[in-house]
């Protein structure tokens, strides 16, 4: 099992997207540990469909970047990288305001792949908002 890499800060974290898609969307890393990572989002305008509800991209994009920086921060000592090889959510209600949350979980963390599962929330009353699921590819150094 990978452990969590003590050279991956949450400092680090906060940085790394700043100037790419979790940037934009305002994606806050907010805490690290063994196995676990949360973020937030503040809920605003383009993170909306032109129904009016929130684009189930905006959460699936809070759900992957989080359990993405937890796989990240847990790689195998040597890996270079990784790659998301699937990913599945379920969308279970919708905010017009605020802020969701996220906690992403790692169900394994191999030394080939890693799965982790992610609960997005109405960060104000707890409310499920979405389950997510995904697996990632480990990737090693060609030699």
């Amino acid at each position: 099992m990978s452990q969590l890499r003590p050279e991956i800060t949450l400092e680090l974290l906060k940085q790394r997207g700043s100037e790419y898609l979790p940037g934009y969307l305002g994606i806050e890393i907010q805490s690290i540990a063994q196995g676990v990572l949360t973020s937030r989002m503040p809920v605003k305008q383009l993170h909306f469909a032109p129904n009016k509800f929130l684009h189930a991209a905006s959460i699936v994009a809070l759900a992957d970047t989080t359990c993405g920086y937890g796989t990240i921060a847990h790689l195998p000592a040597g890996a270079e990288s990784f790659t998301t090889i699937e990913l599945k959510s379920n969308h279970l209600g919708t905010v017009r305001e605020g802020s969701i949350a996220c906690v992403a979980t790692a169900q394994h963390l191999g030394r080939s792949t890693q799965v982790w599962d992610a609960v997005v929330t109405d960060e104000a009353s707890g409310r499920k908002l979405a389950l997510f699921r995904c697996s990632q590819m480990i990737l090693w150094p060609k030699g």
